[in-house]
């Protein structure tokens, strides 16, 4: 067996008296996952943990609710027979690379294999990732197939006009001095951020400097897959990627003045094509709500720029939303490629975003892109024009067509060398 004592080291906390022998230490990065540590953030034995926060992102609260209505037992170990992933995923050099994934835990799938000798030693180690196998049916998918855009293949597209797809659901999982160093700041400021941001939710950001793992109570992220898994981590393989941040009101709804469930399922069509000419496809969906300022941030901005004086405009489209919130956009898209790296992909043949933002962080990380692809402009809703044009204004991707400064100003309103 593994030995699962703390390395000696001299640990610096204001806190001391929570610091507990069975806490285990995290070796990011380690390639043996025995070796790397469990991240263990449950809650039935407070002195294992070596997390900060919680299990379950957002939905910790609800737990915590329910415990309170006495409806879930603290005690609960969940009984994970028969839920392991029915694909092979890595290890992938990504995987044992500090710096390459920081906002997960490439070890989160598959626990009671990968750390069985930590849970024949009482350690209530669980899951932050889940692999399923799923069908997707989609009435846009219906009119591709009778417009043939799509053909039924019986393999990616049934006889029922379904979509065979594997999805992946992860949890955020933040190792702090990687998030920092990611974003260029001091791990010490960032904690006390953090800390200081969230109401003073989590103190040991603060007083734990020892953990060196948190578990942030936000959503997660979900992937669909077209093809074989496998394919993802081979550059000679065709693949399309679609990196698409959560909007609720167009994605679910179909509201059309923005043009986020257009351009979701044309990159879900064309992901299934380029798996059915034997390449693989991936949506990443990420949640992200309004540029990751919530939808009454978002709702409130939709009020204002309809009533202004001229009506909705390309020139103030942006502005309006740094108006009510403080900024145009409060996303950061360093941290996006770590699902990409997880599946230990280095080539995407076709990239289909208009963000300059996610396009530059996913080739910093090192991932090649070979063709980027913007929405058609047939699949733009009427209503949603003015939301293309001010991002053509803002410098965002659109293929075969390059905007002067002096263009870019003329429509923004904003100096030439902004």
């Amino acid at each position: 067996m593994s030995d699962f004592k703390r390395s000696a080291h001299v640990i610096l906390t204001s806190h001391s008296s929570q610091v507990f022998k069975d806490s285990l230490p995290i070796d990011w990065g380690n390639k043996d996952p025995l070796k790397r540590g469990p991240v263990v953030g449950s809650l039935t034995d407070t002195k294992k943990r070596n997390a900060i926060g919680t299990h379950s992102g957002s939905y910790a609260v609800y737990r915590a609710l329910s415990i309170a209505q006495g409806k879930y037992s603290t005690a609960h170990r969940p009984d994970l027979h028969n839920t392991e992933s029915p694909v092979d995923i890595g290890p992938f050099p990504s995987w044992f690379d500090p710096d390459k994934i920081v906002s997960l835990d490439p070890w989160g799938f598959d626990v009671p294999i990968h750390f069985q000798e930590y849970y024949d030693a009482g350690y209530d180690v669980r899951p932050t990732i889940a692999v399923t196998q799923a069908r997707l049916q989609i009435p846009e998918i219906q009119t591709a197939i009778n417009a043939g855009r799509l053909k039924v293949d019986g393999k990616i597209v049934t006889e029922n006009h379904d979509i065979k797809v594997t999805k992946i659901a992860i949890e955020p999982v933040w190792y702090l001095p990687g998030i920092a160093k990611r974003l260029r700041v001091d791990e010490g400021e960032l904690r006390k951020i953090l800390f200081q941001e969230t109401g003073g939710m989590f103190p040991e950001l603060v007083t734990r400097p020892d953990l060196k793992v948190m578990l942030p109570p936000i959503g997660s992220t979900t992937v669909y897959v077209f093809g074989d898994v496998k394919d993802l981590s081979n550059p000679e393989i065709e693949l399309t990627c679609r990196v698409h941040d959560e909007c609720n009101g167009s994605d679910v709804f179909g509201s059309d003045i923005c043009t986020c469930r257009p351009y979701l399922i044309y990159g879900i069509e064309d992901a299934a094509r380029t798996a059915q000419r034997g390449g693989v496809g991936i949506i990443a969906y990420y949640r992200k709500e309004g540029r990751a300022l919530g939808e009454v941030t978002k709702f409130l901005v939709y009020n204002a720029r309809k009533r202004q004086e001229g009506g909705d405009s390309a020139a103030t489209y942006f502005h309006r939303t740094e108006c009510v919130a403080g900024v145009e956009d409060a996303r950061f898209q360093e941290l996006m490629p770590d699902i990409l790296n997880f599946f230990g992909i280095t080539k995407i043949h076709n990239l289909h975003s208009m963000s300059n933002m996610k396009y530059d962080a996913i080739v910093k990380s090192g991932i090649e892109v070979v063709n980027r692809i913007s929405i058609p402009a047939d699949l733009i809703p009427p209503d949603a024009q003015v939301e293309i044009e001010a991002k053509k204004a803002a410098g965002y991707f659109t293929a075969g067509e390059v905007k002067s400064k002096e263009e870019l100003a003329l429509v923004t309103g904003r100096p030439i060398d902004e």
